[in-house]
């Protein structure tokens, strides 16, 4: 008899999952928009969309986070002035990078409640990408770090990324629950595997995030709207995974 758990592990996104990350973002885009505007009409010279086709471009180079972002921002401002834009308004953006990088971490509202409860019954790990250096500062800063099994980063979140750290667990991906907000990093790779996913949707995403397969429906998703109702999703899915595994037997 197979007394494996039908669920043997719980991963869990890090950014705008846990705690706030995006509202920082979009400040930034936002002040951003103010420098680059006392040069040029921002409508006119599509401002946002160069800044997000620089930035877009940029994430093989950078990768993700608050510093690819700067550097982006840079590029972009040069562009859309034509190298008009003062060396100080230059440092202004680079000064807002530094802001992010020393902010507090914020946690979501019952997201230590939730993590802890889900824990308590199955080992967590957590699955974040971006700048290694302010990740891990993040992870830190946050205290959950001890709720945890593992804490991964990695540079991106894909098929082939989850794929290789499921191998390291040594976990069957319909046997691992992914948690995130974002469909495209954290969701539909999972499921791709045959894994499970529990969307939790944030108030703000990035455009690159939202450019993801249309999941609605499947069988193996379920979506919350906050971190109290985790517990009870997890639950639901050990129930369905339990009696999947019945009728494979």
């Amino acid at each position: 008899m197979d007394t494996t758990p039908p669920i043997e592990m719980v991963g869990f996104d890090a950014d705008d999952t846990l705690w706030r990350s995006e509202d920082y973002f979009h400040a930034a885009q936002d002040e951003f928009e103010r420098i680059v505007g006392r040069y040029v009409d921002l409508a006119e010279a599509g401002v946002l969309d160069r800044l997000y086709a620089v930035e877009k471009g940029n994430i093989a180079v950078f990768g993700y986070g608050v510093k690819g972002m700067a550097l982006s921002m840079v590029e972009a401002a040069v562009d859309v002035t034509d190298g008009r834009i003062a060396a100080r308004d230059l440092h202004r953006i680079v000064q807002i990078a530094k802001d992010m990088l020393r902010h507090p971490v914020e946690l979501l509202p019952g997201v230590r409640d939730a993590v802890e409860a889900i824990a308590a019954e199955h080992p967590v790990v957590l699955i974040t990408k971006g700048d290694l250096f302010h990740q891990e500062a993040k992870v830190r800063d946050s205290g959950l770090a001890d709720l945890f099994r593992r804490i991964e980063i990695v540079s991106e979140k894909d098929v082939a990324a989850y794929a290789r750290l499921l191998e390291e667990f040594a976990v069957p991906a319909d046997r691992f629950v992914m948690v995130g907000n974002s469909l495209r990093s954290d969701i539909v790779p999972i499921l791709r595997l045959g894994g499970w996913g529990v969307h939790v949707p944030y108030h703000l995403t990035w455009a690159h995030e939202n450019e993801a397969d249309d999941v609605a429906g499947h069988p193996r998703l379920r979506q919350v709207a906050d971190a109290a109702a985790l517990p009870a999703a997890i639950g639901d899915i050990v129930a369905s995974a339990a009696v999947a595994t019945i009728v494979e037997a």
